[in-house]
């Protein structure tokens, strides 16, 4: 189960609850493979997010161990975009909330 105090994220995919933890490792891996997640956060704003960020963004946040890439992927096409949206928009902002 996802803890929104660490600033975690639930995402269901596959009949099954996924956690997604943005910590410091996860976001510059992530960083690495898609580029400033600032400038993903512009792109959010003005409609220009790609499927391939989102889907970047959630592999290296994924909680957990054993899973595959290609197969996560599948199950994330299958849930479609309106499920994915507002996961991807509570991951932006646990990642970049300050206290």
């Amino acid at each position: 189960m996802a803890n929104r105090l660490r600033g975690e994220v639930a995402l269901s995919l596959g009949g099954q609850e996924r956690r997604l933890r943005p910590t410091f490792a996860r976001l510059v891996a992530a960083e690495a493979e898609i580029g400033s997640l600032y400038a993903l956060i512009d792109r959010t704003v003005t409609g220009d997010v790609r499927l391939a960020e989102i889907a970047a963004l959630f592999w290296h946040c994924l909680d957990g161990e054993g899973a595959d890439r290609a197969a996560f992927g599948e199950e994330m096409l299958a849930a479609g975009m309106a499920k994915l949206l507002p996961a991807y928009r509570a991951l932006l902002s646990a990642a970049f909330a300050s206290e």
